[in-house]
């Protein structure tokens, strides 16, 4: 009979099995659109340089990069994704940079755009954002849309601690996060929250408790776990070549969430349990396996230290 990982039931929600649930087993592939957005802590108006860890490419596939047009932009991820992939509908998601980051009347002229492409089978909008990026007329907005289609705000938390947003120049302080929230507190969006766990100066104790902040706010829906990995072309990847710190090894990061996972609420959807980044721009931690076998092995872990999402919440 096998076990349940390999009857498709993994030790906590995944967003495969819940998309594959919602909409009826149709094949649902997002599309990335890169909208030339860049951030308050990149253009001046609260710093520069940008998150330490980032490099705006390394989360960007190259479809994406080298298209100029919205509409070119999906048109080919639609096309792609129904020739590699097999999808038969589509979330649109406006992912690199911060997809608020402009006055409400452009950023509607952008998502309208991008959600007429390929109308009848478009389900969704997706949109990735900071927490201070955010108002009340960019969340009606957004929530205009949720009569026609699933709307996705996936808003990057990063951490809960202000010493360490400070410490890789986030520009965006815990506070902030806590007052979008508030904002969204009645919303009909689904919210989505990012994390990065391995920070050095972070312990497991203080990462764990991150599930703790999470659970405390009932509109949030989705989460995406990541693990910090350096990429050339960031800040943190200078420091890291010239004094290197310890990061995550797979098997230290699969035991970090059999502890995290069980303290998140079990309503909560995982859409992600790891990050990846280009291999040319990937300097650490490199696990030598493909994103297929990262997951794998992240799963078979979690089956056998018996975790259940919830269980300890």
């Amino acid at each position: 009979m096998g076990t349940l990982l390999d009857n498709g039931i993994k030790p906590y929600n995944h967003y495969g099995a819940y998309l594959k649930q919602k909409y009826n087993g149709q094949k649902v592939f997002k599309v990335i659109v890169d909208g030339n957005f860049t951030c308050p802590n990149r253009d001046g108006s609260k710093g520069y340089g940008g998150c330490t860890y980032c490099n705006v490419d390394s989360f960007t596939p190259d479809t994406a990069r080298k298209i100029p047009s919205i509409r070119e932009q999906v048109e080919s991820g639609i096309e792609r994704a129904r020739n590699s992939y097999g999808a038969e509908k589509f979330i649109i998601y406006f992912q690199p940079n911060t997809n608020t980051y402009a006055p409400a009347h452009l950023l509607k002229m952008m998502y309208d755009e991008a959600l007429s492409i390929d109308p009848d089978n478009t389900l969704g909008l997706s949109v990735g954002t900071r927490p201070d990026c955010l108002d009340f007329e960019k969340i009606a907005l957004l929530e205009s849309y949720t009569d026609r289609y699933d709307v996705d705000l996936e808003m990057g938390m990063e951490s809960i601690y202000n010493d360490t947003l400070e410490r890789i120049n986030r520009g965006c302080s815990h506070d902030e996060f806590i007052k979008a929230m508030d904002m969204l507190k009645d919303t009909p969006l689904e919210l989505c929250v990012h994390t990065i766990f391995g920070f050095p100066w972070e312990t497991e104790e203080m990462m764990l408790k991150y599930a703790d902040e999470i659970n405390r706010f009932p509109q949030i829906k989705f989460v995406k776990l990541h693990h910090l990995h350096i990429v050339e072309g960031s800040i943190m990847g200078v420091k890291y070549k010239r004094e290197p710190f310890e990061l995550f090894s797979i098997e230290g990061y699969t035991d970090f969430l059999s502890k995290f996972i069980p303290r998140l609420r079990s309503d909560l959807i995982i859409q992600r349990v790891f990050g990846i980044a280009d291999k040319e721009l990937l300097i650490a931690p490199n696990w030598g396996l493909p994103k297929s076998g990262i997951q794998t092995y992240i799963d078979k872990g979690l089956e056998a230290r018996k975790v259940l999402q919830g269980s300890l919440c």
